[in-house]
């Protein structure tokens, strides 16, 4: 079985007789040479490249995505006899990492400690603001109370952290129950909580239901200097209607790691509204421990089993 793997990521494989590796570069046309194979390893690949390979590589089976989400592998145009499997997993603790990272940063408001450091300011108003009974439990996370939407794998290793700090945890998911010891409720319910959320959290993938799930009917029901961090996928925010909230306070800060478009352009006005903080989508970009769910997904299609993380 022919694997082709992208050079966009260090990945090593010993050699096994039931399959080789081989390597191709994401910014070229797929070699002639390995239009026969069955494996496509994905992982930062432009969507015309993509959609080459779905063009051109006529023996294809699986498409493994190293990437938590497979919406820029379904965009390619796969044939509907190819496989596609996701990275989820690969991603969960430097996710979890970056979400933390940015709900600190909103909570202590690091991001205005920045523009006082840079402009050589000793911010005092930022101590009395943080120690005055009216806004002190703005600034932790001890009693806040957090909705994550997308209660997945990723969420698992959150919000252990989050109960450890004091938060109170809720999981939003299509499916209402317990997982892993935190209550896990609907769409629906949660909506009716957001007057009393602190925090929302979205770990939401691009789906046709999860577009603009975050827009003008979901923001003004917030409760007004509440907090909102996307670390899913930029498709399922109205990014006016998060402008409008921060604008008009129903948001105190918010984080994004993802956008609608990506790179974000330069003319969004995004970039320059008030008290947003914007990474460039590098929340999950360091898979971990790729080659064994490779190696075991590739053994599955070799023999029937089943495929982990089949879409």
């Amino acid at each position: 079985m022919k694997v082709l793997i992208p050079t966009t990521i260090p990945l090593v494989f010993p050699p096994r007789q039931e399959a080789t590796f081989h390597s191709y570069d994401v910014t070229a046309p797929m070699p002639s040479e390995h239009l026969d194979a069955e494996v496509l390893v994905a992982w930062q690949n432009p969507a015309a490249q993509l959609a080459s390979a779905a063009a051109t590589l006529h023996s294809l089976q699986l498409v493994q995505a190293l990437a938590s989400g497979t919406d820029a592998i379904v965009a390619a145009g796969f044939a509907q006899s190819v496989k596609i499997c996701s990275g989820r997993s690969l991603h969960d603790g430097p996710v979890a990492e970056h979400t933390l990272s940015l709900l600190f940063a909103c909570i202590r408001r690091l991001d205005t400690l920045q523009l006082a450091q840079q402009n050589k300011h000793w911010d005092m108003d930022y101590g009395r603001r943080q120690a005055h009974a009216e806004t002190a439990s703005e600034y932790t996370l001890s009693g806040a109370h957090i909705l994550i939407w997308g209660f997945g794998s990723i969420a698992s290793k959150l919000a252990p952290v989050l109960t450890m700090l004091g938060a109170h945890v809720t999981g939003v998911a299509s499916t209402p129950r317990h997982r892993g010891g935190y209550p896990v409720i609907s769409d629906k319910q949660a909506r009716e909580q957001l007057p009393v959320t602190d925090i929302v959290i979205s770990l939401l993938p691009a789906t046709a239901i999860t577009e603009n799930l975050f827009g003008s009917e979901f923001f003004p029901r917030m409760r007004r200097g509440s907090v909102f961090i996307n670390v899913g996928r930029g498709s399922t925010v109205d990014e006016q209607s998060l402008i409008t909230a921060l604008k008009e306070g129903t948001l105190r800060v918010a984080a994004i790691d993802v956008t609608k478009d990506e790179p974000l352009p330069s003319t969004s006005p995004l970039w320059t509204v008030d008290n947003l903080i914007i990474t460039p989508h590098v929340a999950g970009n360091r898979p971990q421990n790729a080659e064994d769910l490779i190696v075991r997904n590739v053994e599955a299609l070799r023999t029937g089993a089943p495929l982990e993380n089949l879409q």
